[in-house]
């Protein structure tokens, strides 16, 4: 159903290469809904998009206060898009504690719409603007193009004789904003539609209800005198294919499942609920058609070990957290270490320590993936660094697993887990083979020998309940080849040796380090890993163009490196690292090569923007820099 046609003004059609859109408002107004709408929509229709929702901690902040704002940014474009947006071209606010929240965000003479309703006396209260006050009507918005519209009044409007109540017709106001957005950016309405008949069937009054309200919004825009013109904003020029928007929880069960089928294992995923990670069980769940065995635990300790009893019995053992959760892991990590069975440790990292910030964002764990575990238990690290690359990592992250028979931890955070980006489906066969080596038939009279290794210092996966391939299992250390208990000394550092080296031999098996912008050698070489990627790609773009030796590599591969690390890192007079945190990986870069990196921290629960990482390289170089 497309909107019900009225007076049609004339207009003007401007065409934008991009747009960064901010959506915010309090936790109940469904910004996140709106957005993800408008995302799902611009990604249909060809756009490359990149979104950041970021959301209150409390399930239900006080509404109106500056505690309970929900915000959704998204930046689509007929270019490639590497982030949501340093700042936004349009800013929709639903009330004042949103407005005082994020105005800083809106360019000079971009758009402000704001809903009148949510400007009253209490919600300026709410959101500790003076008595009196009201920045709607005081000139201090001068420099934005400001729309006032009373939302919520006209969605009443709209539902007059719906017979909803009241709290449940404000609740669709959200609508309203979105198809208002539709018009402005003529976008069709048809997949907002197929949604709400989706996602209410067999509610036939609020499919309806969310239609009228969708159709108010686009209408009021078509009719409405005040706005003048209209925006466009043409598909991105992307390898052909067949894309979907993908977030990166979404990605990283869909990896999962396709290394699942890869290797010919079924897959074991054992969680306990945790923000931000939860999304990976919820849509891992829906997947049960592939064998899919979801299991949510009574607590971390149990997720943990509950996977590692799947993997003893010849499943892919994943479990997931988020910090918080990975330190009550520990234990069970390291039993997986010396086990030496596959297991897949998913770190959606977030803002610590302790609780910390829930729903934020950090890259604050890459200590405690590598060292948090008592004694000498090394694992394989990986992190992925976009919502796209989590399939490719996470699928990276099961086959050396599997391949290598030791745990692995992958990384990722909540602005991966919770953005959005188009994403190309891969075909199967292009998504290379994971292999895993199940003990052999054991020659009769020959004692199995369950440590006995490989090229690769791996030990064979023996499968329970075959005659012939009993072994010790436990946490007690390992006598060499034959798995029983041993307390020497001098085979306990054997095997202490054995299974960092077995983490090191990992080198041989993965790709080299490549650059990822810019030239070979340089002046600075940005060194990158994880979600600072899209900020440091733009970031050294616009260096490139004016002038600057600057070239930018991020890393995959966190432990062991790739074996041409240390090469590249000495082609470059300085190396800069920037990450969401108070100096990890430049401590680790620092300790293994010997490399005077130049660490750039920040810790504030939001991602870099692009404009950071340029003004810290030019600092570096020794340029002026405007404050």
């Amino acid at each position: 159903m497309e909107p019900v046609q009225q007076k049609k003004i004339s207009r003007i059609s401007e065409l934008k290469k991009e747009v960064t859109i901010l959506f915010a408002g309090d936790s109940g107004d469904g910004i996140q809904l709106t957005g993800s709408q408008f995302t799902d929509t611009s990604a249909l229709f060809g756009n490359d998009v990149s979104t950041f929702p970021d959301f209150p901690a409390e399930i239900r902040a006080p509404q109106g206060t500056l505690a309970g704002v929900s915000g959704f940014q998204l930046r689509f474009g007929s270019v490639e898009i590497y982030t949501p947006g340093d700042v936004c071209d349009v800013f929709v606010a639903m009330n004042a504690a949103s407005l005082k929240a994020n105005i800083k965000k809106l360019i000079p003479g971009g758009i402000l719409i704001a809903n009148i309703s949510g400007f009253d006396k209490k919600n300026l209260g709410l959101a500790k603007y003076p008595e009196g006050i009201n920045p709607l009507e005081d000139g201090s918005l001068g420099k934005f193009r400001l729309y006032t519209m009373d939302i919520t009044k006209m969605t009443k409007a709209a539902l007059a004789d719906s017979g909803m109540g009241t709290k449940e017709i404000e609740r669709s106001k959200n609508m309203f904003v979105l198809g208002f957005l539709y018009w402005m950016y003529n976008r069709s309405m048809s997949r907002s539609i197929d949604f709400f008949k989706e996602k209410f069937k067999g509610k036939p009054h609020l499919i309806e209800a969310n239609i009228k309200v969708l159709n108010a919004g686009y209408n009021f825009g078509e009719t409405s005198e005040t706005f003048s013109s209209q925006y466009e904003v043409k598909p991105a020029p992307m390898p052909k294919g067949v894309y979907r928007n993908i977030m990166g929880n979404q990605a990283t069960a869909l990896g999962l499942i396709a290394a699942s089928e890869k290797s010919g294992l079924g897959l074991f995923y054992g969680s306990y609920p945790i923000t931000p990670a939860s999304d990976i069980l919820h849509e891992l769940s829906k997947h049960k058609n592939f064998g899919v065995k979801t299991f949510q635990a009574e607590d971390e300790i149990a997720a943990a070990t509950s996977a590692i009893g799947a993997s003893f019995g010849g499943a892919l053992g994943v479990t997931a957290s988020s910090g918080p959760g990975i330190a009550l892991k520990g234990e069970a990590i390291g039993l997986a270490v010396m086990y030496e069975i596959p297991l897949v440790i998913i770190d959606v990292q977030r803002g610590g320590p302790s609780t910390g910030l829930p729903t934020k964002t950090e890259q604050a764990d890459l200590f405690q993936a590598m060292y948090g575990r008592n004694s000498e238990a090394p694992v394989a690290i990986l992190a992925a660094s976009s919502p796209s690359d989590c399939f490719e990592t996470i699928f990276e992250a099961c086959r050396i697993a599997v391949e290598h028979m030791t745990p692995v931890f992958f990384l990722s955070d909540g602005y991966i887990a919770n953005g959005a980006e188009p994403w190309k489906f891969p075909k199967g066969d292009g998504l290379g083979k994971i292999t895993p080596k199940f003990a052999e038939e054991n020659p009769e009279g020959t004692p199995f020998l369950p440590y006995k290794r490989d090229s690769k210092l791996a030990r064979p996966w023996a499968l329970p309940g075959r005659k012939g391939f009993e072994h010790r299992i436990g946490g007690i250390e390992k006598e060499n080849e034959t798995g029983n208990i041993s307390y020497d000394p001098e085979n306990h550092q054997l095997m202490v040796k054995i299974r960092a080296e077995k983490i090191s031999r990992i080198a041989d098996f993965i790709p080299p380090q490549k650059i990822n912008t810019g030239q070979e050698k340089g002046e600075v070489l940005v060194l990158g890993w994880g979600s600072t990627f899209g900020a440091i790609t733009m970031a050294v773009k616009d260096l490139i163009g004016d002038g600057y030796s600057v070239s930018h590599a991020h890393l995959r591969y966190i432990n062991p490196f790739p074996k041409n690390l240390g090469e590249i890192l000495k082609n470059f007079s300085l190396v800069l690292i920037p990450e969401m945190n108070n100096g990890q990986l430049v401590s680790i870069i620092r300790d293994k090569f010997l490399v005077d990196a130049i660490g750039f921290n920040k810790i504030k629960g939001v991602p870099f923007t692009s404009e950071e990482i340029k003004k810290e390289v030019l600092r570096i170089l020794g340029v002026s820099v405007p404050n």
